[in-house]
């Protein structure tokens, strides 16, 4: 099928340019830049093995210096064990299976470790992501021949466009008093759809509270076991941990990206520790690595005698092996069986423990940030599919400007929002925002829906204060500089802290350093993002609340929120030129991570090429938010 086909091309598409990436990062780099990178552990010392299922051993290893880089190794990564004496032939290559703080687990497909592993310096390096693009490489490939074999299910038919959703009548009914109206609307709609349901969740709505609740009436309506999956594993831990206080046995396939007790509680390998047959597959584990222990004793230089006995010492131990293998996996299948909801990320959700594994529904959350050949993984194994998401704000990441441009940008959840609008619910209510900050947002995005809870709707910082702050900066000098492929604006960053400063003056008046009220610091660009955190390193007023004072990026801040938010816009130029700006789902993340109050600081003159700006401008005067950059010059 040509849907298919399309999308085979452009993840071609785009896997060859993070290929190229990741080789441009990579190739002819000394192990200290792969270090700084995030690409390498190095050094690291062995503190401990165990064998690990079929001839596999499981190696957990620990860096002992640079322990404050951070690093991009993650569960079910593909890395390589290698030694400084020869990198290049003392290698072996394995997958990551837990990773907490400076310590990983790594399963090697050998039954023991080399003898180059106890000479010299060892170090992992990150191997390129080959796992989730074969993944997601066969997930459309099984739909394209089902699609030719006549075999396409129903759900498929729906997500391409060839078919409608139905509903079925109300029959079971699932009421939470907890729930607005427009939360109790979404699960009604969850409950009554045949294949397809949506829920639109807009900043500060509730999408979470909304799905653990569905969740929870899917459990009870279908006695079946729901798969719960999204793009990343924050999105996975944060719906696994809420689910898990409701009482639902959750399996979180993966290794948590937030390392905490409840967390780690839900994970496969916590709760096979404590499964009743660990006690026996401890005693067979110990006793193979034993005969292991034992042929080992055997040198090089030995008889024919000993040469038998080393042989039939490691039969003994590759028997073990077979008998733990088998042992476990009836665990892994007993907990499984058990479980309410397998959580999992989207590439995640074809895990070896449950890749045969089918489900009347799935759920796929963050579903506006997932790259749609990912989400055909889970979908492939359901009848039916619940998305929750908002297409208004950031996309997937898309490495290759070719396919994004071709369409990988689109979601599965905007083309969904599209062909089938009857199976949408927008969740209008938000809890978040006062609603002069929600309003401008709402216009855009939300065709004026929003509206604000009566709890949020009025509330400031202190009396008399304007939740929104529009400086402009225009007419100022406080023009852009160039900074390699990002752009810097001092003056503007400069600006942003003394108003902060005079800001912390007045509040501090009122409030404790406990607490005082949070702020976040944001820019689209990155190197502005660097030159505000050397400003505020040299901002002696301030350093009393850095506990409460956080400085990053845009996307770093998706599904975040603070009392206080400034953003910074950089761009300043003759020419209008607005850059990436102009990508508005951005920029509505950006506005409305403010609860209380939001500070833009932009260069009207460059931002008015955009409607987009120049309507905010227009709506911050309306309302008596607009003010000049040189009322505050003399901060």
């Amino acid at each position: 099928m040509e849907y298919f086909k399309n999308l085979l091309e452009l993840i071609k598409i785009e896997r060859e340019e993070d290929l190229s990436s990741y080789l441009r990062l990579t190739r002819s780099t000394s192990v200290t830049d792969r270090r700084a990178n995030g690409l390498s552990w190095y050094p690291i010392a062995i503190r401990g093995t165990e064998m690990s299922r079929g001839d596999y051993l499981s190696v957990e290893l620990e860096r002992t210096t640079h322990q404050d880089l951070s690093h991009q190794f993650r569960f079910g990564a593909s890395v390589v064990l290698f030694s400084n004496h020869d990198p290049n032939t003392d290698r072996l290559e394995g997958v990551v299976g837990y990773i907490s703080g400076n310590r990983i687990k790594i399963t090697l497909r050998t039954d023991e470790l080399p003898d180059w592993t106890s000479d010299g310096k060892l170090g992992i390096d990150l191997l390129f992501d080959n796992n989730s693009y074969d993944e997601m490489q066969a997930a459309l490939k099984s739909a394209a021949d089902a699609v030719k074999d006549n075999e396409e299910p129903r759900l498929s038919k729906i997500l391409t466009g060839a078919a409608s959703p139905g509903f079925k009548p109300a029959v079971f009914k699932y009421v939470n008093p907890r729930l607005n109206q427009a939360q109790q609307r979404a699960v009604d709609q969850i409950l009554a759809a045949n294949e397809l349901a949506i829920v639109h969740g807009p900043p500060g709505t509730g999408k979470t509270t909304t799905l653990v609740q569905a969740v929870k009436a899917l459990i009870k309506q279908e006695h079946q076991q729901i798969l719960v999956v999204a793009p990343s594993n924050t999105a996975v831990d944060l719906l696994s941990e809420k689910l898990a206080a409701e009482g639902i046995s959750v399996i979180r396939i993966g290794n948590p990206a937030k390392v905490s007790a409840p967390l780690m509680s839900l994970t496969l390998d916590h709760q096979l520790s404590g499964h009743s047959g660990m006690k026996q597959l401890k005693a067979l584990k110990k006793q193979g690595l034993e005969y292991k222990n034992m042929a080992h004793k055997y040198k090089r230089n030995f008889g024919k005698a000993e040469q038998e006995q080393r042989r039939a010492l490691f039969n003994e131990a590759r028997k073990i092996g077979k008998e733990v293998g088998d042992i476990e996996q009836y665990m892994v299948e007993d907990l499984l069986n058990k479980a309410q909801v397998i959580a999992a990320t989207l590439v995640g959700s074809n895990h070896y423990t449950i890749r045969n594994r089918r489900y009347g529904t799935v759920v796929i959350d963050e579903a506006g940030q997932a790259l749609e050949p990912a989400c055909w993984i889970p979908l492939l194994k359901a009848e039916k599919v619940v998305f929750a998401g908002d297409h208004c704000q950031l996309p997937p990441t898309i490495k290759s400007g070719e396919a994004a441009k071709k369409g990988l940008s689109t979601t599965l959840l905007e083309k969904c929002v599209t062909l089938h609008p009857g199976a949408v619910t927008l969740l209008e209510e938000q809890y978040r925002m006062n609603e002069k900050i929600m309003q401008y947002s709402s216009h855009v995005f939300y065709e004026n829906k929003l509206k604000a809870h009566d709890t949020v709707a009025h509330h400031q910082l202190f009396a008399e204060d304007m939740p929104l702050t529009f400086i402009d900066t225009a007419g100022t000098g406080y023009e852009e500089k160039a900074e390699g492929t990002s752009a810097v604006n001092p003056d503007e960053a400069a600006l942003l802290l003394s108003h902060l400063t005079q800001l912390v003056h007045e509040l501090c008046a009122i409030h404790t350093l406990e607490n005082f009220p949070t702020v976040g610091i944001i820019s689209p660009y990155l190197q502005q993002v660097l030159v505000l955190k050397d400003l505020f390193l040299h901002a002696a007023e301030l350093q009393p609340y850095a506990g409460k004072i956080t400085i990053n990026t845009i996307d770093s801040f998706q599904g975040q929120e603070r009392d206080i938010v400034y953003i910074s816009m950089v761009r300043s130029n003759g020419e209008g030129i607005i850059g990436f700006l102009a990508d508005t789902r951005r920029m509505n993340v950006a506005m409305t991570r403010a609860r209380k109050k939001l500070v833009v600081i932009g260069d009207s003159a460059t931002l008015s090429r955009l409607s987009f700006y120049t309507d905010f401008i227009g709506y911050a005067e309306q309302i008596g938010a607009y003010k000049s950059a040189w009322e505050f010059m003399d901060c």
